[in-house]
């Protein structure tokens, strides 16, 4: 069936296409129904059901008579180091982590919180929290001790499962001191921590609070699956708030099991004994829904890959590992490929490997833009294909079904909505617009399986946040337009969210960290473009009056405290001092013509500007910093 006609048939029957699409996953006990709609605009999929995911991406593979496929490929340039783990190898390994872990008294429901690098470890554990039908919350590495703070106090974790450490090209990260930082932060204290020693560096243990990976698997009994309710989380994952607290993402566990089983082969175009690569981290939603489960839910070998795109150890390193591996469908931002197309613009690097195996290359996690994609399609003669989609949703809004239909690219759009979603876009009155006209992308509820109920412990922030503004609606907080062929385009966002290399951060967050420097009175955080890392957040900072403090040091400072607090991952790198920032007369500063300011657009002063010659001084400020060109 062609696209259009699976669409219409979900649009006409989605009970009926959801139900099929359940038939995918190992159920304890069946659905009889998939949409409870008793709570609306809350509603669930798949009520009544019993169902555990890590039996579906593991157990039932080897039950299967699939135990010695490869489930598991782990590829380290960093430490030299490549291995796999078949099906049946993750099976026993998952087992005994997790009956350890019910050693120690983890039960279903439990809350535990992973702090891993991408290693395959991090994957076992995810899963071994999952068997014991607990719920994992993954928080990323690069974190800050503060921001592991927060996320301890919101998800009260009874066990933290972290590494000694992580590896980066040129330095080691000390996961150890972070995590004891933010357990002495956090209001909460875990019951114990599992510690994952790395030969590049073992950390020191905490009595009574740490043990060791190894030495607590010891003579305990492996764990076998526990059935959870469809209903009850698989996960919780923490997402950037416009406000600077987090918002905990709540993962069903039937609907997100049936969701990524149908995506693998309709959007991805692959099955049981492919190889799956998403260039991601577990600690975002990429690393769960296509490093984790989504691959292994369908059967397929997934790459585990400790790098980065270009220095471990050249541009090429992507290509070997496709060649290599033999990898078929590749996921990754566009980010990476800008920064493989600036150190090898002619692709002569690509040129050294066999890459007929891989059928395309998807692209997420912020606007890909034209040159970049251009520039693969041509050096790879395969779909370079851009789809849409958010932590909250788990999997893609919006994609060019490959598995269903290949349909023609058009660069600049994630193609056209996947069924469970029918996307509208609004005035601000909620009223649709016509085609090609701008508005705030939505989504008519209710959601697809899959996708948040809720948020953690915040069911009146996730109204607020999602169901408020356009009611009968789920706000995406982007916008953008739909064409005359119903190919979607993604704009901008509509709130403060700022895309850093793919991860999303929030300038509150930062404006909050900044604000807390002695010497500054007042401050913004904009994202402006960059080249490579699709935006770069840039600081104003309007200091104490009276302050005689050196600008430059109240800049390197406030830097330095970017770091401590948020974590590298902001690559907050510059800022500048100015007397006054621009507001409305009702006191909102205004961010977005800033934004433009910097960016060397053209942009017209608001009508409720409180002094049109402040944006004269930014530009003059910018220009100091090499922006504002235009």
């Amino acid at each position: 069936m062609a696209y259009a006609d699976i669409y219409a048939g979900w649009k006409s029957d989605p009970e009926g296409f959801w139900m099929e699409a359940a038939k995918g996953i190992d159920w304890v006990t069946p659905p009889t129904s998939a949409l409870n709609a008793s709570k609306a605009p809350l509603y669930e999929w798949f009520t009544g059901t019993q169902v555990n995911t890590c039996w579906n991406a593991v157990d039932r593979h080897v039950k299967a008579g699939r135990g010695d496929q490869t489930a598991i490929i782990y590829d380290s340039p960093v430490t030299h180091t490549k291995r796999t783990l078949s099906f049946a190898e993750l099976q026993t390994r998952v087992a005994s982590l997790a009956g350890a872990l019910r050693a120690k008294g983890v039960e279903k429901g439990d809350r535990v919180l992973i702090y891993m690098p991408m290693v395959p470890e991090a994957l076992e554990a995810m899963l071994a929290v999952s068997r014991l039908g607990a719920i994992h919350s993954v928080v990323f590495g690069g974190f800050a001790a503060n921001e592991l703070a927060v996320r301890i106090d919101d998800c009260n974790p009874k066990a933290i499962i972290a590494a000694s450490c992580g590896i980066e090209p040129s330095r080691v990260i000390h996961y150890k001191p972070l995590l004891d930082g933010a357990i002495a932060q956090a209001a909460h204290k875990p019951d114990f921590c599992v510690i994952f020693q790395r030969e590049q560096e073992p950390a020191g243990l905490t009595p009574g609070l740490d043990v060791d990976w190894n030495a607590f698997q010891v003579g305990t009994t492996p764990a076998d699956c526990v059935p959870v309710a469809g209903s009850d989380p698989a996960y919780i994952l923490y997402t950037s708030g416009t406000t600077g607290a987090p918002k905990g993402v709540v993962r069903p566990s039937a609907g997100h099991l049936v969701a990524l089983n149908w995506t693998m082969r309709a959007i991805y175009n692959v099955g049981a004994g492919d190889v799956f690569w998403a260039a991601s981290d577990v600690g975002w939603v990429v690393g769960h829904s296509y490093i984790c489960y989504g691959p292994l839910i369908a059967g397929c070998a997934t790459v585990v890959f400790e790098g980065k795109p270009v220095g471990t150890p050249d541009a090429g390193t992507f290509w070997r590992v496709i060649a290599e591996h033999k990898v078929k469908s590749f996921f990754t931002a566009p980010t990476a490929l800008r920064a493989i197309k600036r150190d090898d613009p002619k692709a002569q690097l690509m040129a050294d490997y066999d890459l007929s195996q891989l059928q395309a290359i998807f692209l997420a996690g912020e606007r890909a833009d034209p040159d970049t994609i251009h520039w693969a399609q041509n050096a790879l003669n395969i779909p370079v294909i851009d789809h849409w989609w958010q932590t909250e949703t788990g999997w893609a809004i919006a994609a060019n079904p490959l598995g269903i239909e290949a349909l023609p690219v058009k660069i600049g759009s994630p193609t056209v909505p996947m069924p469970g979603y029918d996307v509208q876009v609004l005035d601000e009155a909620g009223h649709p617009v016509a085609a090609g006209s701008l508005g705030a992308i939505a989504v008519k509820l209710p959601l697809p399986p899959g996708t948040l109920p809720t948020l953690w412990n915040a069911e009146d922030r996730f109204r607020k946040s999602y169901l408020t503004t356009f009611p009968g609606y789920y706000e995406t907080g982007d916008a953008g337009y739909v064409d005359e062929d119903g190919y979607l385009y993604i704009m901008a966002r509509t709130d403060d969210v700022i895309n850093v290399a793919g991860h999303r951060l929030s300038t509150g967050a930062m404006e909050e960290v900044l604000a807390g420097h002695p010497d500054v009175a007042e401050c913004a955080v904009i994202g402006v473009a960059d080249a490579l890392k699709g935006q770069s957040p840039l600081g104003f900072l309007c200091l104490n009056k009276g302050s005689d403090r050196p600008e430059a040091d109240v800049i390197k400072e406030c830097v330095a405290l970017m770091r401590d607090k948020i974590g590298p991952v902001a690559d907050f790198k510059r800022a500048c001092v100015v007397d006054r920032l621009p507001k409305t007369r009702s006191g909102k500063i205004l961010r977005a013509t800033m934004v433009k300011i910097a960016d060397s657009e053209p942009f017209k002063a608001p009508a409720t500007i409180d002094d049109p010659a402040v944006l004269d001084e930014i530009r003059t400020a910018l220009q100091g910093l090499g922006l504002a060109k235009g």
